[in-house]
């Protein structure tokens, strides 16, 4: 049986990875898509064990010690982890799947399985991120100044991945994920014309 792909989706907060990944699996229902572990609080809308498998923190470094965890990393003052029995059960099924994660995870699964086609997501401007920020009415100011500088940071790790959409327009974005989901994503590959510039003022 063919081996399924692996996606890893990367992005900083408040980007729209998850609108954007939820979107994606309604119109590819042939992608899984990997729960994560984590020690955030749940939020008010969220479901456990449908956005993520909120555990605490003790349970959490029981799973790093047996070796559970395909990669995993602290984000802010939390720790978010992959489940590595369920990822490589369902590719070796034929199933891709679909991994929403921060740099560092990312990172760590690449050298685990260099075969994994990562995407990177841009906001088209530093004034555009923290407007998104702010209209999610989830976090206060300071929490919200600290997430816009750890963007800055998170960017600067763009050119590690395969390929990088710039989340203008959802519909845009959308459709250029879809793309490299399918194989003809080669238009939004990372090393393409005009993106360093693109970046650039991002990160200025």
């Amino acid at each position: 049986m063919k081996r399924g792909h692996l996606f890893l989706v990367t992005a900083p907060s408040g980007a729209g990875k998850t609108s954007l990944v939820r979107a994606l699996l309604q119109d590819h229902t042939n992608i899984k898509f990997s729960i994560s572990y984590t020690t955030r609080p749940q939020r008010s809308k969220e479901v456990h064990g449908h956005d993520y498998h909120f555990v605490d923190q003790a349970e959490f470094e029981r799973m790093v010690k047996a070796g559970e965890f395909l990669e995993h990393a602290q984000v802010f003052d939390n720790y978010y982890g992959t489940g590595r029995r369920t990822v490589e059960a369902e590719m070796a099924a034929g199933r891709d799947v679909l991994l929403e994660i921060d740099w560092q995870g990312a990172a760590q699964v690449r050298k685990l399985m260099p075969e994994a086609v990562s995407i990177f997501i841009l906001p088209p401007s530093r004034a555009e991120l923290e407007r998104r920020l702010r209209a999610r009415g989830t976090d206060d100011d300071t929490v919200i100044a600290r997430r816009l500088k750890d963007a800055v940071g998170d960017m600067s790790h763009w050119s590690e991945f395969d390929y990088v959409v710039v989340n203008d327009t959802f519909e845009h974005a959308l459709a250029e994920l879809s793309a490299i989901v399918t194989g003809r994503g080669q238009a939004h590959r990372a090393d393409r014309p005009g993106l360093k510039a693109t970046v650039a003022a991002l990160l200025a």
